[in-house]
């Protein structure tokens, strides 16, 4: 019997892989945005570098002398902290000046934040309690992660626009957090079980404001587009006019 959920924990171990890998790269349609236009208009970046933090601790934690089985969290959080690192330098490099100085803080602080747990897990802690010691900081870090987009969801409420939440990010975070969801509670594990579930509710929270405010976006650009339409159509008229 243990067999048999040992290997459905790691079918949804894989699906996890597959829809996590999936939720890293759909910023790329942003970040082409980014470089294009040469400016991060009002993208946030605290959710990228929070994302490297928690694919870096996540990827500590799955190590084999912090816990075991769980290979699966080592190689798609070690490919989202490489993934995440790039989205970061990329805003870093088209953000303003202002920006540009609160997010490069932020990153050193993570960076510090996650040498200094790494550091004193290994010279402080060993066996179950530094299994303790990494799974609060997972726990801990995913939370602010997960907790890094509402920014974009006061922003989506202020200006009743979804522009700046794409419908495929937190879709692809529901499907990552549930899949992840169901592997900690398979394998008994409360740490991962813990910030995917606050993951799921907070993509179940964006999914239900794209879906109140996606169609008033479109209503916005179709008035726009006939408000367009009659302006060309008064400007071809008014050269006949008296």
């Amino acid at each position: 019997m243990r067999g048999l959920v040992h290997t459905i924990q790691f079918v949804f171990g894989i699906l996890g892989n597959v829809a996590t890998l999936f939720l890293f790269l759909v910023p790329t349609h942003t970040f082409k945005r980014i470089i294009k236009n040469k400016s991060t208009e009002q993208f946030s970046g605290i959710p990228y570098v929070m994302a490297f933090l928690n694919c870096l601790i996540s990827a500590w934690y799955g190590l084999p002398f912090v816990t075991s089985n769980n290979i699966l969290v080592v190689t798609i959080n070690g490919t989202g902290a490489a993934i995440e690192l790039i989205y970061v330098l990329i805003f870093l490099l088209y953000a303003p000046n202002q920006q540009k100085r609160k997010i490069f803080a932020i990153f050193v602080l993570v960076v510090v934040a996650f040498a200094a747990a790494a550091v004193i897990s290994v010279l402080f802690f060993h066996g179950k309690n530094r299994k303790l010691f990494c799974g609060i900081a997972s726990t801990v870090f995913s939370i602010v992660m997960y907790a890094a987009p509402l920014s974009i969801i006061r922003l989506v409420i202020t200006t009743k626009s979804v522009e700046y939440m794409p419908f495929l990010l937190s879709f692809a975070a529901i499907l990552s957090c549930t899949s992840w969801f169901i592997y900690a509670i398979l394998g008994m594990d409360p740490y991962i079980g813990i910030s995917t579930g606050v993951g799921l509710t907070l993509g179940i929270v964006q999914l239900v404001l794209y879906f109140s405010y996606c169609d008033k976006r479109i209503l916005n650009k179709k008035t726009f587009a006939v408000e367009e339409s009659q302006k060309n159509m008064d400007n071809d008229v008014k050269p006949y006019l008296p």
